[in-house]
């Protein structure tokens, strides 16, 4: 389609496909002005689709790489994720002093998953919206689900319930006498200790959401502004492309470096969560 201004592609290119409940025009996909009006009765339906696929896939190429693994001559691939399972087998051992049976599975889910969703980014940005417009007539779509805040937010949650429950797990009742008798040991001032401890212990997994979303946003501004230098005319289009490449060359070790960092700050609070103050 075409857009009147800048500000009208860039809005186009970051607002999601979205299902839900209008208060008038009942369930339908939402145009962008009618978002706000559904509220919390609205689903994001390409970040949904695209975590969801991206997660299928992670299962689907591991299984397979399990299923023909062997202790003979390997293949490029069992090579490869035999190199991603030690790296972070061995992060785990070193942040995780206790048993990581369940841990190291988790971290690699984690790791590999949002890797995959990051990944996503380097797609050319209109490849995938402009094609399914034409094809199908769906007018949004943001392939890269972590740039969607719901996305990271939602694991930083799951995040928050696995470190309360694993410090249930293993303190059972000391876990609320930690959280009332920390900092100050003494019962006048359980409800300030309370208030402290709860606001630190929900600020990490929103923290840790924030800061996987506000990266890949910021990536993908940074994409759409590039982009907008081939509609400026031919004269532009070298230079245009040219940024286009080194930003994503760049951008490879950004996504990288904050799947690892959302990985290790999640075994950090669930390190955290079994040591006792």
């Amino acid at each position: 389609m075409a857009y009147e201004n800048p500000a009208e592609y860039i809005q186009h290119h970051l607002s999601n496909l979205t299902f839900g409940k209008h208060p008038e025009l009942g369930w339908k996909i939402a145009t962008s002005s009618e978002v706000p009006a559904m509220g919390f009765n609205a689903i994001h339906v390409d970040s949904m689709f695209w975590a969801t696929s991206l997660g299928l896939l992670f299962c689907f190429i591991f299984g397979r790489a399990a299923r023909r693994a062997t202790s003979g001559v390997p293949s490029k691939l069992q090579c490869a994720i035999e190199m991603v399972i030690e790296f972070i087998d061995k992060t785990v051992k070193e942040v995780f002093h206790g048993r990581t049976a369940s841990i190291a599975p988790m971290a690699l889910t984690i790791f590999v998953w949002v890797f995959l969703m990051n990944l996503m980014k380097l797609m050319p940005v209109d490849l995938i919206p402009y094609t399914l417009e034409v094809v199908f007539g769906i007018g949004y779509q943001k392939v890269a689900a972590t740039t969607d805040p719901n996305v990271t937010l939602g694991m930083a949650a799951f995040v928050l319930i696995m470190v309360v429950a694993l410090s249930i797990k293993v303190k059972g009742w000391g876990f609320l006498k930690e959280l009332s008798f920390t900092p100050f040991n003494h019962w006048l001032f359980i409800p300030v200790n309370l208030f402290m401890e709860i606001v630190g212990l929900i600020a990490k997994p929103i923290s840790l959401g924030l800061r996987l979303f506000g990266n890949m946003y910021a990536g993908e501004m940074i994409f759409l502004l590039i982009a907008l230098m081939f509609s400026a005319g031919l004269l532009f289009w070298p230079l245009a492309g040219g940024l286009q490449f080194i930003w994503a060359v760049f951008h490879i070790l950004v996504i990288t470096l904050q799947a690892f960092i959302f990985m290790v700050l999640t075994i950090v609070y669930l390190a955290m969560a079994q040591e006792d103050h």
